[in-house]
């Protein structure tokens, strides 16, 4: 196969499946053979990433995912798909295990909040939902401080556990996207942390938003940028 682009996922698989729903759908199609050529890596047996992150695990997810690389660099795709957020902590790591690009989730999201929502007048208060390794390790932080005029607002202890449990007890767990918990996240960090706009930082976040279909609050979902640039650079190598 050539003019192929390999992604990486599993992390988590209903996740990673929700990306490809959207990749596909997304695609712009006649015929069958219109469709993107991928290799669809589904490492599911990945250690959890926020669980090494925060302590709570010696199991480093990096090595699995470094092998991945190295093991699919040889079939010489286009470009990497990293379909994890919190995963982004290693990026550098990672990255210099290929010559072959990996985008960058996070900074794509980012790229697209300070374009549709930038405010002239004064900072765009900008809120991080994300799970807690994202959070600490400031992967998203860190992208949204090279812009002067976004503010990133974090949730407090509340509103995080809420985000925690709806990632890992709702979707992880139970395969339930709680529409219910979802909206009071949002509404919270929109009316109660005057928030603009709320990037959703994990990929557990984008399948629960493309499931209950928001269009109440403003939203940038990470997810849903990552399968645009991804379809984009496709097409752009097909050509």
């Amino acid at each position: 196969m050539k003019k192929f682009f390999t992604i990486l996922g599993g992390m988590g698989t209903l996740a990673t499946e929700s990306f490809i729903h959207v990749l596909n759908e997304r695609t712009p199609i006649h015929a069958d053979q219109d469709y993107l050529n991928y290799l669809l890596v589904n490492h599911a047996t990945v250690p959890d990433r926020t669980d090494f992150i925060l302590g709570k695990s010696e199991d480093d997810p990096s090595l699995a995912i470094k092998e991945d690389i190295q093991q699919y660099s040889h079939f010489q795709p286009d470009f990497f798909v990293l379909t994890c957020n919190t995963a982004h902590h290693f990026f550098d790591e990672l990255q210099k295990e290929t010559d072959i690009p990996i985008l960058h989730m996070p900074r794509l999201a980012v790229e697209q909040v300070n374009k549709k929502f930038a405010n002239g007048n004064g900072k765009t208060r900008v809120g991080l939902l994300a799970t807690e390794g994202t959070i600490q390790t400031k992967v998203y932080e860190d992208e949204l401080t090279k812009f002067d005029n976004l503010e990133v607002v974090l949730p407090d202890v509340a509103i995080q556990q809420d985000v925690t449990n709806l990632i890992y007890r709702d979707v992880k767990e139970n395969h339930f996207c709680n529409e219910e918990l979802f909206y009071q996240i949002l509404r919270k960090m929109a009316e109660d942390f005057s928030c603009d706009v709320m990037v959703l930082g994990c990929t557990e976040l984008s399948l629960v938003q493309e499931f209950t279909q928001n269009t109440k609050y403003p939203v940038v979902d990470a997810q849903s940028e990552l399968a645009d640039e991804t379809i984009r650079r496709a097409l752009d190598n097909r050509a």
